[in-house]
């Protein structure tokens, strides 16, 4: 079995948000991989510097592995690490990688006649999900009746921004949290995440302030995932801290699980290295017994990973990934009340919609 090519393209998909009249562009890179035998396998990244993932992929990645075993996962990531990121920088090296990886996987999964989430060790077919729905553009009513409408359609756990915008404060923030539990009621699970938002003493108070909220956990609290200061907030609040979605390298999530900075390790399969680093960080989470939960969107991807590992917990249908990539393809898995049911079909189960892709326009 050998690959005979390998593509990418860039596209930015306008998504409609619920309650909102404007549209939220999402941009995704979607990678091809295609085989002698007629396999083909797809993978996605996106959010940051999707045109140079794009072209990545295309002019360097596709070059280096055209001819080689689409199932020798680990020999494809080892050469593309050895050529183009010998001293371990992630940014566009880290997507890229991810998307052709996540390829990769699916053909392995199709060749073999198993799905994904099987081949990475069959822990589970069903994944508690969470729905991301607390934007920054709501208003506080607009979060309460986001949550109520999420609830009543049988959403069990819940996650809100926070640190959002300029005029974000502690404060503030508390009262936009306390308004969900209030909408969600005590028996739904919230998280809140702040994407690198706020400095230490910020998040400290934010904590402080919504401890009795029963909040299950504070995503990605302080400035670029700092360990130092991680690990001091864990240590002075009793909400569970979780970080990791868009760090490219299994070493960064060592540092951050090692150093006592998480409770929850996010490797995201799109963004970490694909299946194959994203394993490498779930055993690294498994010998420290901390559990690995999907942060970062892409969960039709992601989903595979958290049933597979045994310390999986967590997929995340985030709501302009969700329908962003609702556009791509033919049918998806969708949560029902608190769970989603993994596909059986070989490899990802996904089927492009290859009239959808033809609609896009790519970004050039």
């Amino acid at each position: 079995m050998r690959i005979t090519d390998v593509s990418a393209n860039a596209y930015e998909i306008p998504v409609q948000l619920p309650l909102l009249d404007s549209t939220e562009d999402t941009a995704v890179v979607f990678a091809t991989v295609e085989t002698a035998d007629g396999v083909v396998g797809y993978g996605e990244t996106g959010y940051l510097n999707p045109r140079a993932t794009a072209d990545f992929i295309n002019n360097e990645i596709a070059e280096e592995i055209v001819g080689m075993d689409p199932r020798e996962t680990n020999r494809i990531w080892d050469t593309l690490y050895e050529k183009y990121n010998p001293r371990s920088q992630t940014g566009v090296w880290s997507t890229a990688v991810s998307a052709v990886d996540i390829a990769l996987w699916d053909i392995k999964g199709k060749h073999y006649g198993e799905p994904v989430w099987r081949l990475l060790g069959g822990a589970r077919s069903e994944v508690p999900a969470y729905v991301t729905f607390g934007f920054a553009d709501y208003d506080i009513e607009q979060l309460r009746t986001a949550a109520e409408n999420l609830v009543d359609n049988g959403a069990e756990r819940l996650k809100m921004v926070v640190a959002a915008t300029e005029s974000a404060t502690p404060r503030t923030d508390a009262d936009r949290v306390r308004a969900v539990r209030e909408a969600a009621g005590d028996d739904v699970e919230l998280m809140i995440d702040a994407n690198y938002g706020y400095s230490l003493p910020e998040a400290l108070e934010l904590s402080n302030r919504i401890e009795d909220q029963h909040i299950a956990w504070f995503e990605e609290p302080v400035y670029g995932n700092d360990v130092d200061l991680l690990s001091t907030l864990r240590e002075r609040t009793r909400i569970p801290i979780a970080a990791g979605q868009n760090e490219g390298h299994a070493f960064r999530h060592r540092d951050l699980i090692e150093g006592g900075a998480v409770d929850i390790s996010h490797p995201n399969v799109a963004f970490v290295g694909g299946f194959t680093e994203a394993r490498r960080v779930a055993g690294i989470a498994k010998a420290n017994n901390v559990r690995v939960a999907n942060g970062g969107g892409w969960p039709f991807q992601n989903m595979h990973l958290q049933g597979g590992v045994s310390n999986g917990c967590r997929v995340e249908f985030h709501v302009p990934v969700w329908e962003a990539n609702k556009r791509l393809y033919e049918s998806l898995p969708e949560p029902e009340g608190g769970t989603v049911s993994l596909p059986e079909r070989p490899g990802l189960g996904l089927h492009p919609d290859e009239e959808a892709l033809e609609s896009l326009d790519t970004l050039d």
